[in-house]
């Protein structure tokens, strides 16, 4: 039985992703399957990372429930200044530090924490999140919550969501979405506060 167990962790299925643009245009960052990890297709982070283009050089960017790291790398390729990507998953979590090391992504931190837990822990201010939670998991509407309340966003904040299509958004009062798509069964949300100017 303990030899089977093995043989099975050893030859476990793993995906693959790639980055789009940027430093590290086509790298290919490996993660392990799971029915819950499902990284963004191509076409919908080609369209996220469009609207951020302006925001990108410098910025400090969260990504929670990072997966396979899709969108935090995608990010540091395209001159943010670091990026924070917070998983659970164990498994995920050394494939993500396996991929930081393979892109020699020194502004990646990696952190091993459920994403709740994480953002009840010491604030640090960013200019980006990116929050894809599993779409069942019911965490959009208290990671964003946190997001807004405990002070994890600087003032010209931007905070991609990802959910069903034709699912409210839990946005805040003094928050709107100023960028919405979908694809297939999946919409997809740039929020901000409101201000005068102009939108991504």
């Amino acid at each position: 039985m303990a030899a089977k167990a093995k043989r099975g962790t050893a030859h476990a299925p793993r995906g693959e992703v790639r980055i789009i643009g940027g430093a590290w245009r086509s790298r290919r960052l490996a993660f392990p399957a799971s029915e819950d990890l499902r990284p963004t297709p191509d076409r919908v982070r080609e369209t996220v990372f469009n609207w951020l283009t302006p925001y990108l050089p410098g910025a400090a960017c969260l990504d929670l429930f990072a997966g396979s790291g899709a969108f935090g790398f995608e990010a540091l390729s395209r001159s943010a200044a670091r990026a924070v990507l917070v998983e659970k998953r164990l498994e995920a979590v050394a494939a993500l530090r396996h991929s930081r090391e393979q892109l020699k992504a020194e502004r990646a931190d990696i952190v091993y924490a459920d994403a709740l837990e994480y953002l009840r822990g010491p604030v640090a201010a960013f200019d980006i999140v990116f929050l894809d939670p599993p779409y069942a998991s019911g965490l959009l509407a208290p990671c964003v919550e946190l997001l807004v309340t405990r002070g994890w966003l600087k003032p010209d904040a931007l905070i991609y969501l990802e959910a069903p299509e034709g699912e409210a958004l839990p946005l805040p009062a003094g928050w709107r979405a100023v960028r919405s798509k979908t694809a297939g069964q999946v919409g997809y949300h740039l929020a901000r506060r409101n201000q005068n100017q102009e939108t991504p």
